[in-house]
């Protein structure tokens, strides 16, 4: 009898750990797809970083549930290089597993994000907190391959947030450099058989796809990014975004991990955000009819944009209540 009610639990623990496990995801054309080959377009939310969410006891499961109730099914974890280092490789681990099992609950994808913007080659970097190495950035997804490598929720890995040259003032770097980077750094993934999907971004704060529609990514099962901020080109948008990224999706699947607004008069206003609903209404029908993914910036009380302003959830700003309208509205 106890032998029979050992296997009953175990079947019973095994089917809800079967039912915890979201469907691996992967590249088939220019669609990201699920295990039974389904075409899967996803729109979500990017947090802060977990180390600042977690001084302020926000890094929890109700605000998960937030992001969640607002309709995502994606959340990108942006990892500053300073914030990994200064907390230490173990505990900001523990505290990308506490994440990450909150959104396996959920069922919301992962995106881990090396959230680093400038000059990988020179190390010419935007601010301090996102210095890193060649050396850093290689050991960084050596463990995030190691660990989480067979970890469906887990699904992308953005190998680095936006790089950019920037009128020569990070230095130089060809997109060849680039590539070859972002083709070192997949075979190191690879090499631990970790089966999330890598995205590569192109230069201009990971706006310009160019290059990389003319030399893509020398490896199979890629995607690759755009942060389409609505002051990167002026109005009329939508005959620029097919030159300078959108025709990447003829070929290969994108996702957008970074976009949004902040109207002129509003806290969050800074060069290149500043726009108003009208950027939030085109560019979501451009994604809808491209089936184009997309991440919003930012889930944050303080950091800018910001979709609210305190952290009840309640104080929407405008592009606050523009993408939780939004996203809601997707099945």
């Amino acid at each position: 009898m106890k032998k029979l009610i050992f296997v009953f639990a175990l079947a019973c623990f095994t089917q809800i750990n079967a039912q915890d496990q979201l469907s691996r995801l992967s590249v088939k054309g220019n669609q990201f797809v699920n295990e039974s080959g389904e075409k899967i377009v996803l729109r979500g939310l990017n947090t802060s970083d977990p180390d600042k969410l977690e001084k302020q006891n926000q890094w929890n499961k109700v605000y998960f549930q937030e992001i969640k109730d607002w309709g995502a099914t994606v959340v990108r974890f942006p990892v500053h290089p300073s914030r990994w280092r200064d907390r230490g490789e173990k505990a900001y681990l523990q505290l990308l597993d506490d994440g990450i099992k909150w959104c396996t609950e959920l069922g919301l994808y992962v995106i881990i994000d090396w959230h680093s913007i400038g000059n990988l080659q020179t190390q010419l970097y935007l601010h301090p907190m996102y210095f890193t190495t060649p050396l850093e950035t290689r050991l960084f997804w050596k463990t995030i391959a190691e660990k989480y490598g067979n970890n469906t929720t887990v699904a992308f890995y953005e190998l680095f947030n936006e790089p950019t040259r920037y009128q020569g003032k990070f230095g130089t770097l060809s997109w060849e450099e680039w590539k070859e980077v972002n083709e070192e750094l997949i075979t190191i993934i690879r090499a631990y058989n970790a089966e999330g999907i890598p995205l590569v971004a192109g230069f201009n704060w990971a706006y310009d796809l160019t290059e990389a529609f003319n030399n893509p990514i020398a490896a199979e099962g890629v995607g690759y990014v755009s942060h389409p901020y609505p002051q990167k080109r002026p109005k009329p948008w939508i005959e620029q975004w097919d030159k300078d990224w959108g025709m990447m999706k003829e070929k290969y699947p994108v996702i957008c991990t970074e976009m949004g607004f902040a109207g002129e008069e509003e806290r969050g206003a800074h060069v290149p955000v500043i726009s108003d609903e009208s950027y939030g209404e085109t560019i979501t029908k451009y994604f809808d009819e491209k089936d184009i993914s997309y991440v919003v910036w930012v889930f944050d009380a303080e950091w800018d944009p910001s979709l609210f302003d305190d952290w009840e959830f309640k104080n929407l700003t405008r592009h606050g209540k523009f993408f939780k309208e939004k996203l809601q509205q997707y099945d």
